[in-house]
């Protein structure tokens, strides 16, 4: 049956709860840790260091990834409302609507990688299908939240694709700024690369079964990667912030060490 690891008496008895509860300083950090890397990299498109600026976005926007999965699971330490307003803010500033990307997320959790998960499908994919796959994500994201969700997730998609189009329409046609164009044009080869960077590299050669996801474990890997790659962590605990799954990671190790066998990199 799917997903037995997550009836495994060992998973079941880890300690995780304690590791939800976040300091004014973790709730700061999570909230603001994608900002430096926004302004880095449009400084650094500003003054024409495009290679270095492209480096930047991509850090951007994996923090906003860690961002928007730990709004996904109202995890950050602040209220409903404002992780809503997190996930429509972010909405905007990577492009596409945050609520549909939730969605579809909160479904993977639940048919991780059976045929009703949308999500997940480009694991089953070889390296280079997953990345020609790429295009078609996004839109299936969206198209599967408008369908398939709920009337309040159709409004929020709804209310965040409408300010989509005001803010693309705004940077091309009336601020006519070169800086602001070049991240719409980052974000939207990001959104292009997201089946592969964060779907098919924590999912590949996994089962529905035991190994669900891959993880990490050297400290540095992870602090580069801002803890995101601690996959299987966060699917068996997915309540846990990011910013604690590096503690969580040996607490499993203790219970079920062979679980770690499955590495992102």
């Amino acid at each position: 049956m799917a997903l037995e690891i997550l009836r495994d008496q060992r998973v079941r008895s880890v300690e995780w709860r304690d590791l939800c509860d976040l300091s004014q300083k973790d709730v700061a950090l999570e909230l603001f840790v994608s900002i430096p890397w926004l302004v880095i990299s449009l400084g650094l498109a500003y003054f024409e260091y495009w290679f270095f600026a492209l480096g930047a976005s991509f850090m951007f926007y994996l923090c906003g990834l860690r961002q928007v999965h730990n709004a996904f699971h109202y995890a950050i330490g602040i209220s409903r409302g404002a992780h809503e307003f997190l996930m429509f803010l972010l909405s905007i500033i990577m492009l596409g609507s945050m609520h549909a990307v939730q969605f579809n997320h909160l479904r993977h959790h639940k048919h991780c990688m059976d045929e009703e998960d949308v999500e997940a499908a480009c694991a089953l994919m070889p390296w280079w299908k997953a990345l020609l796959y790429g295009p078609v994500f996004p839109y299936l994201l969206h198209k599967t939240a408008l369908q398939k969700g709920n009337v309040r997730v159709r409004r929020w998609v709804q209310a965040e694709l409408v300010a989509n189009v005001i803010w693309i329409s705004l940077v091309l046609f009336v601020f006519d700024s070169v800086i602001l164009e070049y991240h719409l044009a980052v974000m939207l080869v990001a959104n292009c690369l997201t089946a592969f960077f964060a779907v098919w590299t924590v999912h590949h050669d996994c089962d529905r079964s035991h190994y669900i996801a891959r993880t990490v474990r050297e400290k540095l890997k992870s602090r580069v990667t801002y803890s995101m790659f601690y996959h299987v962590e966060h699917h068996l605990y997915p309540k846990v912030p990011t910013c604690r799954l590096r503690t969580l990671s040996a607490r499993l190790d203790e219970a079920a060490p062979e679980l770690q066998k499955m590495r992102v990199f």
